[in-house]
């Protein structure tokens, strides 16, 4: 049994049976089987983000049958050997038999991950791929330090199609989530 994270060999691809194994406290995302260290707790701006963000979400959502997670929150995008499981900052599953009590087994809906100064190579480049491979419909990339956001959806041919920055004085809207429209000001508001 794995009950320290420095137990792990970094160059070994790890399954999702391994990743529900593991007893240790630090968070970890699989990606093709390979693990990748979250970043230390998120700074408290990110998560006055965070917590915007999903009050705007969570609103929308309320009496409607899709389902609304934050981080941490498991979302599985492979199983075996070259297992893929991901913690977005906040997903939106509307298909329940996608749930279990692990988290959310296949593509949610929406994604959205707020960039850190730590991990934002792998949010716009490896998540970015990833998420458009696996089919998640909408993915909002936030961006704290530049107060900005960036939305994809995807197209007829299942690629992304991104927006142009939303900033200050414009609003967001979601293709997926009909009736969620956000102030981009009221997105970053500490």
């Amino acid at each position: 049994m794995i009950t320290d994270f420095n137990q792990l060999d970094l160059n070994k691809s790890y399954t999702y049976q391994d990743y529900l194994s593991w007893k240790f406290s630090e968070r970890v995302e699989l990606i093709m089987g390979k693990i990748f260290k979250m970043s230390p707790g998120p700074s408290r701006y990110h998560q006055e983000v965070s917590s915007n963000i999903h009050h705007f979400f969570s609103n929308t959502l309320w009496g409607k049958p899709c389902r609304l997670y934050a981080a941490p929150f498991d979302v599985v995008l492979q199983k075996g050997k070259k297992a893929t499981v991901v913690q977005p900052d906040i997903c939106v599953i509307c298909d329940e038999s996608k749930l279990d009590d692990q988290g959310c087994n296949g593509a949610p809906d929406l994604v959205v991950e707020i960039l850190s100064p730590g991990n934002s190579n792998r949010e716009m480049k490896e998540k970015f791929e990833l998420y458009e491979k696996n089919g998640v419909l909408e993915y909002w990339m936030v961006d704290p330090a530049n107060k900005s956001v960036l939305i994809y959806t995807l197209d007829e041919q299942l690629k992304y199609i991104g927006s142009k920055p939303f900033v200050k004085g414009e609003s967001v809207e979601s293709q997926t989530l009909k009736g969620l429209k956000i102030e981009v000001v009221d997105i970053f508001r500490d």
